[in-house]
This record gives C-alpha cells, structure tokens and sequence, in this order.
C-alpha cells in the first residue's frame, strides 16, 4: 500500500514537472505581450505586469503587412494540407491493401526519406523551382511538400486494421474502389487523419526556413518571417512587440488543436500505430 502511494506521489509530482516545463514558457510569452517595454527588461522579472498594454498587439499588427502575412500562411497551410491528404490516402490504401512486386522496397524508401532533412535538399529544389519560374510564389511553398512519408505511414498502419471482411463485402456488392476509400477506409481511419492534419498544419504554420529561401518580397511570405522582422527599440529587441506578434502566431494553432485533440486521443489510445 506505502509503495503504491509513494510511486503514485512520484507520478503526480512528474506529471506536474513536465507540465511546468512546457507551460511555464507559454505562460512567459503571454505576460511579456501584455508589459511596457520598460517592464520586460527589468531584473528580477515581473510575472505580472503593472498595467496591461493591448496596444502592443495593434503595434505587432501594424508593422507590416501582417494581413497578408495571415493569408499567405492560411492558404499555404490548407492547401498543404489537401493535396496531402489527396496523395498518402491513396499510397496508403495501395501499401495496406494490395500486394504487388516491388511494394516492400517501395514503402522502405519512403519510409527512407522520413531520414532526409529538408535542409539537405533544399538547394536542388530551389534551383528547380527556379528553373520552373516559381521563386517568390506561394507555389513554391506548397508543391515541395504535397505529399508526407509519416502521413502514409501512420494511414497505412489504420489502413491495416480495417477488417477485411468489411472491403470484400464492398466489392461483392460490386463498390467501386474510389467508394470503397470514401467510405470505408477514411471513415474508419479519421481519428489518424485529424491527428496527421494538426500535425501538418503545425509544421508549416510555423515553418521558418522554407519561406526564407523560397521568398524575397513580403508578397509570398507568411506570418514566421514577418514576426522575425518586428521592430526594434532602441538597438535592442522589443520583446513585448515580439512576444504579441508570437501570440498571434499561436492562437490559430490553440483553436485547431482544441477542435481536434479529441480525435488525436482517439487515435493513439484506440487505433495506436501498431
């Protein structure tokens, strides 16, 4: 009984570490965007800030076009995300439901790239995109990433535990394969798809580096970069500017998962990628 106290005592004083460490930089980050400048280089720091300044979000707004920032990452992110899910729905009904010659070696390569950073082959990409007339378009940000090797992994594994019984039947009553897909297999498998979309629309919500070499003017770049190039004050960073312009990189992605973390529950404590 004492040993299940205490290994229940250690589980809760973990839980709340690990709680502290990934709350406590949030937390941080939406006390400096409500301070005056004054307050956020002070020592010791103030949690609390003295007076709440909104301002500072208006201020993050206005220093660029941070408008057309919002719209570049939306439609970058959404149209990321579609021809995603157009591209690892089909690979991964092919590789969980059919056998043909060649399809281990297949899947073993696109399991491969999972290996391959995207900063190793960034440079053929962009001479390609340059070749193609792309540089500086929001095409160049989303064709380099239409299709995802994790996403058809984590498909394929739902895509598998789909009982066979319930395809063959469908193709008795002579459905279509298309239909089949529609619905059956994205069906059964939609706790993994809205675990792979927050997943995908986080990475390139937030993505830095493509954008940067992929762009040269405001017109094609999205919210990360603009945020990179708030104003400073005096020489030195305003935090309280960065921590607000942060705060609005942040809070398109709390409302996604709050809408999807349901899903993400079901898929990694009923599907489990087995």
């Amino acid at each position: 009984m004492a040993s299940k106290s205490i290994l229940r005592a250690l589980n809760v004083t973990a839980t709340i570490v690990l709680v502290a460490i990934f709350a406590i930089p949030f937390l941080w980050m939406i006390s400096t965007s409500l301070k005056s400048y004054p307050e956020t280089v002070i020592f010791p720091p103030k949690w609390i800030p003295s007076k709440v300044i909104w301002s500072n979000f208006q201020a993050a707004w206005e220093s660029g076009p941070f408008l057309k920032y919002l719209m570049n990452s939306v439609v970058v992110s959404i149209s990321i995300l579609l021809l995603q899910f157009t591209t690892i729905i089909l690979a991964a009904y092919a590789f969980a439901r059919y056998s043909f010659k060649g399809d281990k070696l297949l899947f073993g390569i696109t399991m491969v790239t999972l290996m391959i950073p995207g900063q190793l082959i960034f440079l053929p990409v962009y001479l390609l995109l340059s070749k193609w007339g792309l540089i500086n378009n929001l095409l160049a940000l989303i064709l380099p990433f239409a299709s995802s090797a994790f996403g058809i992994f984590m498909l394929r594994q739902s895509f598998k535990q789909v009982q066979e019984e319930l395809i063959e039947a469908a193709r008795l009553d002579q459905t279509p394969e298309w239909k089949i897909i529609l619905r059956i297999m994205v069906p059964m498998a939609r706790p993994t798809l809205v675990t792979f979309a927050l997943f995908s629309f986080i990475a390139h919500w937030n993505d830095y580096f493509w954008p940067l070499v992929m762009t040269t003017s405001d017109a094609a770049r999205t919210l990360p970069i603009g945020i990179s190039k708030l104003r400073e004050v005096d020489g030195g960073a305003a935090w309280h500017i960065l921590m607000a312009g942060n705060m609005i990189l942040v809070v398109p992605i709390l409302i996604v998962f709050l809408f999807g973390q349901r899903q993400i529950i079901k898929a990694f404590v009923y599907s489990g990628v087995k």
